[in-house]
């Protein structure tokens, strides 16, 4: 196996915008935006960020790992592909306000040197990527020896994990979500990053609270594109029955004793030490 993380020592890589990864990672988290941003706290914290460290966002999503960086007073880079910059100006200007810089990126072809960054973060991005195996090298390529690479990961088994089984009833051929969900594996974590150094993972959860079940559904139907997809190639009562199924799956997880919704959404935190 070469391990080898020079991109000099390597063929040339095709750099695709990532639309597929871009689309299961998009949205327009006000269904889950609180819980995200207590999750990149959290990550920050884990990876242990002091200011003036160089700080990449790999699939920055939201920004809310980039955001939380920079509240440590990190020199922070924003990795994500136009399309979704273009869909996010209120995000943007919001992280560019507290100091974020942006750069088109694919995470199967970051456009830094090696060792260019003190940390690499990534929070329910990096994990959609088409190619695992060449986007967690690149990860590990532009981290500096000795210094970390985090994740924030959902698991399979976890309510995002089945969020995803769910659509793939509905999208035949489209099972990438559940994919993904590798990343949230300790197994899956040691193929992708045990050659490059030590691989420390901690089961979590993120709470998505809503009104009532049924105002979260809706309001994931009219904002998570992958969601948006599965409904968008349903007939009527393909999407009357989707909209059931969803439903089933948050009241099977709903810990509410009232008529509100709160999940528990399983990930794992993981925190890579580059050798």
């Amino acid at each position: 196996m070469n391990l080898s993380l020079s991109r000099n020592a390597r063929p040339e890589i095709r750099v695709n915008p990532s639309h597929h990864q871009s689309a299961w990672a998009s949205g327009d988290y006000a269904v889950v935006g609180n819980a995200l941003q207590l999750v990149s706290e959290e990550l920050c914290d884990s990876v242990n960020l002091a200011q003036d460290q160089r700080v990449l966002d790999v699939a920055a999503g939201n920004f809310h790992a980039s955001m939380a960086a920079a509240r440590r007073w990190c020199d922070v880079t924003a990795t994500t592909v136009p399309s979704d910059l273009g869909r996010r100006s209120r995000q943007r200007i919001e992280a560019e306000a507290v100091g974020v810089r942006f750069v088109d990126g694919d995470p199967e072809a970051l456009p830094f040197a090696d060792q260019a960054f003190d940390a690499v973060v990534s929070s329910f991005g990096a994990m959609f990527a088409l190619d695992q195996e060449r986007a967690a090298s690149e990860m590990v390529r532009v981290c500096r020896r000795g210094r970390m690479v985090g994740l924030a990961n959902w698991t399979p088994r976890g309510f995002v994990g089945e969020l995803f089984k769910v659509l793939a009833r509905y999208t035949p051929g489209d099972g990438y979500g559940q994919a993904s969900c590798a990343w949230g594996t300790s197994e899956r974590l040691q193929e992708l990053f045990g050659a490059y150094g030590n691989v420390w993972s901690t089961r979590k959860n993120a709470v998505f609270r809503a009104r009532t079940p049924m105002d979260w559904v809706d309001k994931l139907r009219a904002t998570y594109a992958p969601v948006i997809r599965a409904f968008g190639v349903l007939d009527a009562a393909g999407k009357r029955d989707l909209r059931a199924s969803l439903l089933q799956l948050v009241n099977g997880f709903n810990r509410a004793t009232d008529a509100s919704m709160v999940v528990d959404a399983e990930y794992l935190e993981v925190v890579v030490t580059r050798r």
